[in-house]
């Protein structure tokens, strides 16, 4: 039977609603696609342009580990770093002294590290080194022995003091021996059965020593020290490290994205402060050697040659190339004459 006009009218009316339904829905589908593509783009851009501070200078270190919102980073570090049994593992700590940003221009730490007090009355001590200067040792010592004297005031009794734990990464060699977390306190000194107490404990972290890929990252440690080594180099968050909630939200603080401008000038600031003080050491350490040659090469002239010979010395001792002064001093050994260290000398 065939449809009236009116019908057909509204059959009309119909078809033309339905196709403007489906016309808005792909617009709506298409828009949201683009949308979404173009979130998915930005986050993969985001994520290949993202840079990190370098957690080794003391100012990104305190800011990781020693800010209000650090807490669990905190505690994840300590345990990784400690690997105390189970029934020791700490569980909840404060922050002593939590890192504040600069407010002025300039301006530097006074407390270079970062102190936890754990629930149990422990007190842990974590500093990052990234120089081997002169006395570094004794002041780590006499930081863990301040820490513990200071804990009682005016009358109060010794039981109330509590273990103090120094927990030192460095970015220099300590030991001879392999093992990159080292952990010492007072024993007996020929039998090295334990002390009555062992409330000091000094642990030393050497980095230079951690040599593992990403896909070789076993535990909790290993992702640490990883962390710590190369996270400036990164500029993805690695998927082995993604995984672990505290190295994650390290990750996020460490974010250079995520800096006031006055903490950014604050870490390029000690950042070219550690460049300078390395370069001083390694030139001091130069000068000292190029010293000690030009003595072995003046006391080797005379012993040999007799005093005739000195006078090479002269021009020696204004020679710039430690390379070359390194060669004379071989040639004194096996030379037969003074002229074949002046032949050397003038090539």
């Amino acid at each position: 039977m065939g449809l009236g006009a009116s019908a057909q009218c509204q059959v009309g009316r119909s078809d033309i609603l339905v196709a403007g339904i489906r016309k808005i829905k792909y617009k709506i589908l298409y828009s949201n696609s683009r949308a979404f593509s173009g979130l998915m783009s930005t986050g993969v851009r985001e994520q290949e342009n993202m840079r990190f501070l370098n957690p080794k200078t003391d100012f990104a270190f305190k800011k990781i580990f020693g800010s209000r919102q650090s807490k669990d980073i905190l505690i994840s570090f300590i345990n990784a770093m400690l690997r105390f049994s189970p029934e020791h593992e700490i569980i909840n700590l404060t922050i002593i002294d939590p890192y504040q940003a600069p407010q002025i221009k300039g301006m530097k730490d006074t407390c270079l590290d970062v102190k936890a007090r754990s629930k149990d009355g422990r007190e842990i001590i974590i500093e990052m080194q990234v120089l081997n200067v002169a006395g570094f040792e004794k002041r780590i010592l006499y930081n863990a022995a301040k820490s513990y004297s200071n804990q009682l005031d005016e009358g109060d009794d010794y039981p109330k003091l509590n273990p103090v734990i120094a927990l030192t990464i460095t970015d220099f060699i300590m030991f001879d021996e392999p093992k990159i977390i080292s952990k010492f306190c007072l024993t007996e000194k020929d039998d090295f059965f334990p002390c009555l107490n062992s409330d000091l404990e000094l642990v030393f972290v050497e980095l230079p020593k951690f040599d593992k890929t990403e896909e070789q990252l076993a535990d909790i440690t290993d992702k640490w020290l990883y962390f710590l080594k190369h996270a400036r180099s990164l500029d993805i968050v690695p998927h082995t490290l993604k995984v672990e909630k505290p190295i994650s939200k390290a990750f996020k603080i460490a974010n250079k994205a995520n800096l006031t401008r006055e903490e950014l000038d604050d870490q390029e600031r000690r950042e070219m402060f550690i460049q300078d003080q390395r370069g001083a050491i390694a030139k001091a350490d130069e000068q000292g050697f190029k010293r000690g040659l030009l003595e072995a090469i003046s006391l080797g002239l005379e012993l040999k040659f007799g005093r005739e010979c000195l006078q090479l010395y002269d021009r020696i001792s204004r020679m710039d190339s430690v390379e070359q002064l390194e060669k004379i001093n071989e040639a004194i050994r096996t030379a037969s004459s003074c002229k074949e260290i002046e032949n050397l000398i003038l090539r």
